[in-house]
């Protein structure tokens, strides 16, 4: 049983170098229920000639959702004007967003954030979701696991705990195993607080320690503990985004459309539970 809804990251496809049309075709023709774009690569797409309307009609015509945007603004900097300046620019490129039809975006730990407390974090990020309530797109809570600060599940749900708010964070099997969190945490949470799943599994060589984003393989192609994490995820109910996000730099040969077919076919074999 997959009662997983399944989308591609297009950080997948970045050794291709397509455009965002070819991005949104190719997850198409290789049968994805979503998608999720990156803010640099809608950027470039508008300043060499594209157009809003271009990416709107292709994402309509596509039939995929528009599920999450990955975009890096320093929202909860120990810098004042830095992080002032990053909820500006997140509140237009959430504009931007919302235009093409997308719902969420995600927000890690980037920037200076190592001495921030967990409580200014939380204020900061209270006004990153306000921003977003109004305009109507929800930041995700994502933790990175070699981030100085909300670099674990425990600290991204101290956050939202602090926030007061139902809000939601994204998990990453990948930044759990970096910074050790557990997937009995998992277990303690409810389907409405994941906003969505990475999906991509790790080798036993390089170490935890050494490992880095283009290190990342194929659902079910490395150590991690898949499927007692699809297991943990269909108990408590979870049935959204699966989503796709590998960082491989060098696919051997195959095409764009092959490389997002074998992803498919891997995550659902990877993410098939127990009936």
């Amino acid at each position: 049983m997959f009662p997983f809804k399944t989308a591609l990251n297009a950080s997948t496809l970045f050794p291709f170098q397509l455009t965002i049309l070819e991005q949104i075709e190719v997850a198409k023709q290789a049968g994805y229920d979503g998608i999720e774009l990156w803010m640099r690569n809608i950027e470039d797409f508008l300043a060499n000639g594209g157009t809003v309307q271009g990416i709107k009609a292709a994402l309509e015509e596509s039939n995929l959702s528009f599920i999450n945007a990955i975009t890096f603004f320093k929202w909860a900097d120990a810098n004042r004007e830095i992080k002032e300046n990053a909820l500006e620019q997140a509140e237009k490129e959430m504009r931007l967003l919302k235009s093409l039809g997308c719902t969420a975006i995600a927000a890690p730990p980037f920037g200076n954030v190592a001495e921030v407390p967990l409580e200014d974090i939380a204020s900061d990020f209270n006004r990153l979701a306000d921003i977003g309530r109004k305009i109507g797109i929800e930041p995700i809570l994502e933790f990175w696991g070699k981030a100085a600060k909300l670099s674990t599940l425990k600290e991204a749900q101290l956050i939202l705990a602090k926030a007061n708010r139902e809000s939601k964070v994204l998990i990453d099997p990948f930044h759990m195993h970096l910074g050790g969190s557990s997937l009995f945490e998992i277990k303690r949470m409810h389907a409405n607080e994941i906003g969505v799943v990475h999906v991509n599994d790790y080798p036993d060589d390089p170490s935890r320690e050494k490992l880095e984003d283009r290190h990342r393989v194929f659902p079910g192609e490395g150590i991690s503990p898949t499927k007692e994490m699809a297991n943990i995820l269909a108990q408590i109910e979870y049935k959204g985004f699966l989503s796709l996000e590998l960082f491989i730099e060098d696919y051997q040969g195959k095409s764009a459309l092959e490389v997002a077919r074998y992803g498919l076919e891997t995550m659902k074999k990877a993410y098939t539970v127990d009936a």
